[in-house]
């Protein structure tokens, strides 16, 4: 039986419509008005976390209630079934409009985690966590980085072990969790087979953030916030209900969540690339010829980093897997950060690190001192320069010595 696609155009509309009943449109933005921050990751305390995490939710469950959220999804979990260029278009009409900007964890729940249970967990799993997690009912985060594993996911140190009668016990220590303090489970890897080669012997657990033995303590960062956590497992107890996959080959459940992060990274740091382009005009004076140029290089590279998020869309509406493409995501959107902060720093000059209290100046700083973290975060450029190497482009490893 063949279902008949809505009409985009009658679709778009129809999204507009809905928008229009429960937010303002957003106004065409004015330099030196509104809020001037270009804060990569936010400051906020704790009740403020909590407080922007609750006005995200409620948008989030309204949306999916009414039709507009897991557009892609079938109906089984409360979608659509339709194609990602509805996705897309829906985005696009719903940047008209003030909602709520979503925080990391929101897509590490919706577009991260969701799927990948989805694809690997059992029936009783998908029922109970797919759709609360696409509505917002639950909210998860990753537990996957350590110490001392770096950027090497395989290299994890936190264990579980499972006893006679089916149970687990994890004990652990995990870092830069994003949203710890607001979710309601972690997705963990941890090493169930210590004698296995270190891609094998891992397995997958949803914890429940809220377990005996879950220890959640914000990390400082330089930019005077806690946007990160460390999150501490201690003789923690569960059920095998809550392993996701096969025991011994997380490995192939982490790289799942591991694709869709890298997706979901197409468009980082161009709004704020955006922005410093803004700040070059609104200097109030002319810029000298090294300005210009690193101005221009920087709408150049976001440029670059647009169309590559637009060929793998395509990829991706057109039902084709994504190359090459996605896997350089990431590295664009960090080098465009980078090339942000750069062009800030020589606009600005002392500006940027004394508050002279003119509005989209000394804002800059916490921009430049957050960017570097997403060379760490979800894998370091050298990571990813071997992915690319390795499993994109198919070149040999370095011989050892």
């Amino acid at each position: 039986m063949t279902t008949t696609l809505p009409d985009l155009s009658v679709f778009t509309d129809e999204a507009r419509a809905w928008l229009a009943d429960i937010a303002p449109r957003r106004s065409e933005k004015v330099w030196g008005e509104g809020s001037d921050s270009v804060a990569v990751f936010e400051n906020w305390t704790a009740d403020e976390e909590r407080a922007h995490t609750d006005e995200i939710i409620a948008y989030e469950r309204a949306k999916f209630d009414a039709g507009w959220g897991a557009l892609t999804w079938p109906a089984t979990y409360g979608g659509r079934g339709l194609s990602l260029a509805y996705e897309l278009a829906f985005r696009s009409v719903e940047d008209e409009f003030e909602v709520p900007r979503r925080t990391e964890m929101f897509s590490v729940t919706q577009q991260l985690v969701a799927p990948t249970v989805a694809q690997w967990g059992t029936p009783d799993q998908c029922e109970r966590y797919v759709t609360a997690m696409l509505r917002t009912d639950i909210i998860a985060c990753q537990l996957f980085s350590e110490t001392e594993a770096g950027s090497d996911l395989a290299a994890v140190r936190s264990k579980a072990v499972r006893s006679g009668d089916g149970t687990w016990t994890l004990n652990g220590h995990k870092v830069w969790t994003s949203g710890a303090r607001v979710s309601d489970f972690g997705v963990a890897v941890c090493r169930t087979d210590p004698t296995a080669p270190k891609h094998k012997g891992l397995t997958v657990f949803l914890v429940p953030m809220d377990a005996p033995g879950v220890t959640i303590r914000p990390i400082r960062q330089m930019t005077g916030g806690s946007s990160f956590n460390e999150v501490y497992l201690e003789d923690v107890h569960l059920d095998d209900e809550y392993r996701l996959g096969p025991v011994d080959q997380g490995w192939s459940v982490a790289l799942t969540v591991l694709a869709a992060e890298r997706l979901d990274g197409a468009g980082l740091g161009l709004a704020n690339a955006d922005r410093a382009v803004e700040l070059a005009t609104n200097l109030g004076r002319p810029l000298n010829e090294i300005e210009r140029d690193r101005v221009a290089d920087l709408i150049t590279r976001a440029f670059v980093q647009r169309i590559a998020g637009m060929r793998v869309a395509q990829a991706m509406v057109s039902g084709a897997e994504p190359g090459p493409e996605a896997s350089m995501g990431k590295l664009l959107a960090t080098d465009t950060m980078a090339r942000t902060s750069e062009v800030a720093r020589l606009l600005l000059g002392t500006d940027l690190i004394a508050d002279g209290g003119s509005w989209g100046h000394f804002a800059w700083t916490e921009h430049v001192l957050g960017a570097p973290g997403y060379r760490i975060a979800g894998g370091t450029d050298e990571i990813q320069h071997n992915i690319i190497a390795e499993r994109v482009l198919g070149l040999p490893k370095e011989p050892r010595a």
